[in-house]
C-alpha cells in the first residue's frame, strides 16, 4: 500500500468529518462538477466514499483503499479496486471519467490521464475537480500540517491542462466555485464559468486522439 493511500486508510474518520463540518463547501463543490457532467455510461477514478459518485448518479468507481471502498458501496456504489495508473477497466468502455481532488493524490498523474484516455470512448470527456495551487486554499493547504496534504501535490490550472494536452485531450471547459474560507461560509458558494478566483476549480475536457498504454 502507498504511503498516499495508507493516510487515507489510517484517517478515514477524519476525512468523513471534512464533509459533515464543511458542508457548505462540499456542496459547493459537488454543483461545480454537476455542471460539467456529461451524459451516458461514467466512472469515478479515485471514487474514495462516495461522496461524489452517489449524489451524481455514477454507479461504478475505482479505488485503492479497502476502507475507503467498503463506505462507497454502503453508499450504492459498485467498487473495483485499483490505481489510477493501471485502470483495471477495458478499452474504450466509458463516455466519461470523474477525478474529484484525486489527481494531487497520484504517483503519476500523466500515466493516470492517458489510462482514462485509453478507457473513454471516442469523443468522450474526462472532468476533473482539484484545488488550484495558486488559490488562497491552495497556498493554506500547501503549508498545512494535515496528513493529507503532507502527501499531495497541488496543481496550478496551467499544469493540469497542459498533462491534459499530453494525454490526448482538448476543448476545456471551466467552473470554479468557494471563493473563500471554507471554514466560514454560511452557505453554498455560487458556481461560475472559468478559472482564477475560486479555490476548487473543474475542467472538462473531451478525448480527441488516441493516447494508450506505451
Amino acid at each position: 500500500m502507498s504511503p498516499k493511500t495508507e493516510v487515507f486508510e489510517k484517517h478515514l474518520d477524519r476525512y468523513e468529518r471534512w464533509f459533515e463540518e464543511h458542508r457548505n463547501a462540499y456542496m459547493s463543490e459537488l454543483e461545480a462538477v454537476r455542471e460539467l457532467l456529461p451524459g451516458g455510461k461514467g466512472v469515478e477514478i479515485g471514487v474514495g466514499t462516495g461522496r461524489f459518485a452517489a449524489p451524481l448518479g455514477i454507479g461504478l468507481g475505482v479505488e485503492p483503499s479497502e476502507r475507503l471502498a467498503r463506505v462507497a458501496e454502503s453508499r450504492g456504489v459498485k467498487v473495483i479496486r485499483g490505481v489510477a495508473e493501471d485502470l483495471p477497466l477495458g478499452d474504450s468502455s466509458f463516455d466519461f471519467a470523474l477525478m474529484v481532488t484525486t489527481i494531487c493524490f497520484l504517483d503519476d498523474p500523466e500515466k493516470a490521464l492517458r489510462e482514462v484516455n485509453r478507457i473513454l470512448r471516442p469523443g468522450g470527456y474526462v472532468i476533473i475537480g482539484f484545488v488550484d495551487a495558486e488559490s488562497p486554499l491552495g497556498k493554506r493547504y500547501r503549508s498545512s500540517g494535515s496528513p493529507f496534504y503532507r502527501v499531495a501535490r497541488f496543481f496550478t490550472v496551467r499544469e493540469v491542462v497542459e498533462m491534459l494536452e499530453k494525454a490526448g485531450f482538448c476543448d476545456f471547459e471551466f467552473r470554479q466555485t468557494i471563493f473563500g474560507d471554507p471554514d466560514e461560509m454560511e452557505r453554498p458558494d455560487p458556481v461560475l464559468p472559468g478559472h482564477g478566483k475560486g479555490s476548487f476549480v473543474v475542467v472538462r475536457a473531451r478525448k480527441c486522439k488516441n493516447i494508450g498504454r506505451p
